[in-house]
């Protein structure tokens, strides 16, 4: 449906720069016909801005550009003025020291760049994992009435008959080459097979989790997480949603009125029951304080406990996106938490409906991909939160991708004080260790990397892999892919650049961890672990200058979402004074 400037309620942001005769109107109006655009173009009708993180660096945003294309086209059809705006892009496969550095930054400015531009409405166009987050919390912040639409994931990577899953396999495959499994040449071999089409992972990683989370939190349209990058049905999408913002400029629907508690304890869930990535603990807790929605980690721990693993991919299970899609996708997911109890119903989207509304009809195609209840990966799927004297503030593991056997342990902790040491050491066969060893990694959180680098799933030591072993109890304070899968406990708080006891953990230590217990315990007495904290000595600052030391001096805990508080809460819209 289109509309005319008299049907619009009230007058819109863009009218401030566009909208009259002043000598400053036309300055804007003016410059942007240089483009070919007519003059009734300008006379009241919503600007609609398609914030594109397309980057021939970002490759699984390389299809974006195209996919504008189709989100311009249900603009122009529901009568609205779409004008794209490259934003800044960062990828988890080439930023370094890691994408999560960037994250805050990117928030930072798409947030100036939606309040400084006459922007009614964003479609918010996104795919590697950081931009999703990113997006949307800049968004929060300005609460313009945004909507989310995702680049789709990769088709099935396919190895000599086997499913390869992006992230998944690499982390696989480079442990059998140290175990002597596989060869270097069938390694190449199989690169090849990894990213076979434009999209984001395969897996269930951080990208399709986020997209998951932007669609359980209602931001996205219903089905749009698992499209395929490449099918035509991703296009659909694209068009569908230009066309949905129009008319939520037009109802004045914001991020403030999907992004309630409610909203976020139905993305918590999700997560559990997709076997979703660690990494959207932090996402949605610095999204949450963007709207100051009062979230923390027991609340994902408490929503998460009776959630079931339900969806068979990788890394917790055994199929990849494409196959989920073509199961029913998000929809059915949040269909079964709804027949359970676990979806708070009313919650409403940004098509207007409630949340319910949207996924009641929804059927399941393969019972194998999405599984019933009594078939789970896991009985308790959600994020487990565990705290103690090593995590006084909580450290998260994800129980779907984590060995049975591992989740009550004792041993002894192997200590690397950082990520040069693990790599100076970990290939030394003269390395006391062996597979009851807790190994132990710091100086890899918000601060210490800094940025929180995807390190936490350490891979383990040879001489242990060519014993059989594939898993080992893992401990830092760092992040780990989505893509990734073992008992591996991440975002350890405080974080050792910041003092906390897993600063002074020591080689020879015992660790205990007790995760039905959600316990982490360094055993020594409390005076030891006082004394060593008392002569702990900081470490010296790595940078003086630039983004890097606004970074490290102002990021808060991964217990609260590594945000900046200066960037914390909703600033809102207003248009700032005009200067011609």
């Amino acid at each position: 449906m289109s509309f005319t400037p008299a049907t619009w309620p009230r007058r819109l942001r863009s009218q401030e720069w566009y909208g009259g005769t002043s000598r400053d109107n036309i300055y804007h109006r003016g410059w942007l016909k240089n483009q070919g655009y007519p003059h009734d173009l300008f006379d009241g009708r919503p600007v609609i801005g398609i914030l594109n993180t397309w980057s021939d660096m970002t490759p699984c945003n390389g299809h974006l550009r195209e996919l504008a294309e189709k989100v311009k086209a249900g603009v122009w059809e529901a009568g609205g003025f779409p004008l794209e705006v490259p934003v800044f892009s960062a990828s988890e496969n080439t930023y370094r020291p890691t994408a999560m550095m960037y994250r805050n930054l990117a928030a930072m400015a798409v947030e100036e760049t939606m309040r400084a531009q006459p922007i009614d409405g964003a479609v918010l166009l996104v795919g590697c994992d950081k931009t999703t987050p990113s997006l949307m919390m800049g968004a929060a912040s300005t609460d313009i009435p945004s909507i989310v639409v995702t680049g789709g994931p990769m088709l099935n990577g396919w190895f000599r008959g086997e499913r390869v899953g992006s992230g998944t396999a690499l982390w696989q495959m480079s442990e059998d080459i140290k175990a002597g499994k596989m060869t270097q040449e069938d390694f190449l071999e199989a690169e090849q097979a990894m990213s076979r089409s434009s999209g984001t992972c395969n897996t269930m990683g951080t990208a399709s989790t986020m997209a998951s989370m932007a669609e359980a939190l209602g931001m996205a349209l219903s089905g749009n997480a698992a499209i395929p990058g490449v099918d035509s049905r991703r296009r659909v999408m694209a068009q569908l949603t230009g066309r949905r913002i129009v008319q939520m400029v037009k109802d004045d629907l914001k991020p403030s009125d999907i992004l309630t508690k409610k909203a976020f304890e139905n993305a918590i869930r999700c997560n559990g029951a997709i076997g979703g990535s660690t990494n959207a603990v932090i996402h949605l807790l610095a999204l949450a304080g963007r709207v100051e929605v009062d979230l923390t980690l027991d609340d994902w721990d408490r929503l998460g406990r009776d959630v079931p693993t339900i969806v068979n991919l990788m890394p917790s299970g055994k199929y990849l996106m494409e196959e989920f899609f073509y199961a029913g996708g998000l929809p059915v997911v949040l269909k079964r938490l709804g027949e359970a109890g676990m979806l708070h119903k009313d919650a409403l989207t940004v098509s207007g409906e409630a949340i319910w509304d949207e996924v009641s009809e929804a059927k399941n195609w393969n019972e194998d991909v999405i599984l019933p209840v009594e078939k789970s990966l896991a009985a308790s799927g959600g994020i487990a939160v565990l705290k103690g004297n090593l995590a006084p503030k909580g450290a998260v593991l994800k129980p779907s991708a984590a060995s049975p056997h591992l989740m009550q342990h004792k041993g002894r902790a192997v200590v690397f004080e950082d990520i040069d040491d693990y790599k100076a050491r970990i290939n030394d066969d003269a390395l006391d260790i062996d597979e009851n060893c807790v190994m132990v990694l710091k100086m890899c959180g918000p601060k210490g990397y800094p940025g929180m680098s995807e390190v936490g799933n350490m891979g383990l030591p040879p001489k242990v892999l060519k014993k059989g072993i594939t898993d080992m109890v893992r401990i830092s304070d760092a992040r780990m892919s989505g893509t990734a899968y073992g008992t591996v406990i991440l975002h350890t708080a405080p974080e050792a650049a910041a003092g906390g006891p897993l600063a002074v953990v020591q080689t020879g230590d015992m660790i205990e961890i007790d995760v039905p217990a959600r316990r982490i315990h360094l055993d020594i007495p409390d005076e030891e672990l006082a004394a060593r904290l008392a002569a702990w000595v900081p470490p010296v600052p790595q940078f003086k200058s630039g983004y890097s030391k606004m970074f490290v001096d102002n990021v808060e805990g991964a217990d609260t979402g590594a945000d900046f508080e200066v960037l914390k809460g909703q600033r809102g819209n207003e248009v700032p004074r005009d200067s011609h």
